[in-house]
């Protein structure tokens, strides 16, 4: 089958052409994200294969269909980036990798919340230049606090492990899941309880800036926040405000609710235009890296193997059983 690949860097192709070993199917690959401009490139292909920064709303689904698309390949786990409604009702299939390694996500999360705690990203340009004074780098043990995850799904969950582990006290907030040695709380209750909040949850009209001015104020004051699941979990701009009063003692975000036009592009020749995301580079306590809790060779093979899995199975059946539309 032929499949058109949205926005797809080298890596990516790699691990798609290993899991296409038998040559059951052809790729097209176009380096440009999708939008409704650029859906026309995906013509005389039935499936188009797209990534989480890709815009497939109502227009570009209609541009695909129109197209000649009949399935939409979503390379990742979320699919909050596809209008599921415009794909019902143009006969599009969506399918999506419901899990790859939630390992992968689970201990980036850790190194953010270790590298935050312990200030490994300032010390490391301190000796670069040369300083070696620690004042100002002064952390705590995480053995002993209290972490609240908000989302015990598989990536959650393995989470959880990790920091009990170490010792943590974990608490959890999910309205279908639970996890062993993760006492569930109340939303209300998880944030004004925990020293760190992690969040593990998708996008949903629901959860949407679930972190905001309001929620932020129900947390313990100088606590950490970490997001490594999507941007527009938090409201930015409250973020912004709760780091300014102390509220929030210190940031680790991998996902940015703003970031289809940043991330997973060099941009180092240009200046940023997006000022919100520049105001938050200015603070000493947040740690940003462009989305890449899930980069691990291991997850790359395991996207790309059930990704091309999900195709064949639509090619054979014209059904998914990742389909989520």
């Amino acid at each position: 089958m032929k499949i058109a690949f949205f926005n797809t860097k080298r890596y990516e192709k790699q691990a798609f052409e290993a899991a296409n070993q038998g040559g059951d199917h052809e790729f097209v690959w176009i380096d440009l994200p999708l939008r409704e401009a650029t859906a026309q490139l995906a013509q005389g292909c039935p499936v188009a294969c797209v990534f989480v920064n890709d815009q497939a709303d109502a227009a570009a689904v209609a541009a695909l269909a129109g197209a000649g698309v009949k399935m939409i390949a979503a390379r990742s786990a979320g699919f909050n980036h596809i209008d599921l409604t415009a794909a019902k009702a143009a006969g599009v299939v969506v399918a999506r990798v419901p899990a790859y390694s939630p390992h992968a996500v689970a201990e980036y999360t850790l190194a953010l919340m270790l590298s935050l705690n312990r200030h490994v990203h300032r010390a490391y340009n301190r000796v670069r230049e040369g300083n070696f004074a620690l004042d100002g780098l002064l952390g705590f043990d995480m053995h002993g606090r209290t972490v609240g995850l908000i989302g015990l799904g598989k990536i959650g969950a393995c989470t959880s492990r990790i920091l009990q582990g170490m010792g943590c006290r974990v608490v959890g907030h999910d309205p279908v899941s639970a996890a062993p040695g993760v006492t569930p709380l109340a939303l209300p209750e998880l944030l004004a309880a925990s020293d760190i909040v992690s969040l593990h949850c998708p996008l949903t009209p629901e959860t949407r800036h679930m972190i905001n001015a309001e929620s932020i104020q129900q947390m313990k004051r100088g606590a950490m926040l970490i997001n490594t699941s999507r941007g527009a979990l938090v409201d930015t701009l409250a973020a912004i405000e709760a780091l300014k009063s102390g509220q929030l003692g210190s940031l680790g975000i991998d996902v940015y609710e703003e970031e289809a036009d940043l991330f997973f592009e060099d941009l180092s020749e240009t200046v940023i235009q997006d000022d919100i995301f520049a105001r938050l580079l200015t603070f000493p306590n947040v740690l940003v890296t462009g989305h890449q809790a899930f980069f691990t060779a291991d997850a790359l093979a395991g996207i790309a193997a059930t990704t091309v899995a999900n195709i064949t199975e639509f090619a054979a059946t014209g059904h998914c059983r990742n389909a989520i539309s």
